[in-house]
């Protein structure tokens, strides 16, 4: 019986579980590692696999799983990097659904974040007395869907992967996928300088 093609999929743990065909790119892994890049920015046409490729490395890199099976019998596993497999603290936030109305973008950009702290709550839940203060105060703006401000929340990646190093004692890997879909949604609706503050901060 022939596989299905993976119209849509843009999750890689989903595109091996449910058996769809696919094309073995994980020794974009290796080059990955290779670089020692301290930033990448992968730049494609539409519809390349870039989300699924980000999927791809988030899923090998996230410590916080076990991704032996899915990525059993690949190029990658037999390679020297094959031990990196989930060694490192991984953020993957997207940035795909941020569009339309200002208030829609800073809600969908928030709960994106907001997932991620949730995922690593047990350590959240656990901070010394001057980081819990800086905590609770991005933990408020977080959930504060309907200010139509980023400005508040410039600091909650960095922090995240600031207490994620400090736990793990390991660099952070962050994936930010679609990072330029509210600037050009801003740019489009004509709301770009009530935006690109927040967003510049977030990402810097």
């Amino acid at each position: 019986m022939k596989k299905a093609i993976p119209l849509g999929i843009m999750d890689y743990e989903k595109l091996i579980k449910d058996d769809y065909y696919a094309v073995d790119k994980t020794l974009m892994i290796k080059d990955f590692l290779k670089r020692k890049s301290s930033v990448t920015l992968i730049t494609r046409p539409r519809r390349f696999g870039k989300t699924l490729n980000m999927s791809m490395l988030a899923n090998f890199f996230d410590i916080t799983k076990d991704s032996k099976e899915i990525f059993e019998d690949t190029k990658i596993m037999k390679t020297n990097y094959a031990n990196q497999i989930n060694q490192y603290p991984t953020i993957f936030i997207t940035f795909a659904g941020a569009k339309n109305s200002l208030q829609e973008i800073v809600s969908w950009i928030k709960r994106g974040i907001l997932r991620e702290y949730q995922r690593y709550k047990f350590i959240l839940n656990d901070l010394d007395e001057f980081d819990k203060p800086v905590y609770e105060a991005i933990k408020k703006e977080l959930i504060n869907f309907d200010n139509n401000q980023l400005n508040d929340i410039t600091d909650s990646l960095s922090f995240l992967m600031e207490q994620l190093e400090k736990y793990y004692q390991k660099k952070v890997m962050l994936f930010i996928d679609e990072y330029d879909t509210p600037f050009i949604e801003g740019h489009v609706g004509g709301f770009y300088n009530e935006i690109k503050g927040g967003l510049a901060g977030l990402l810097h």
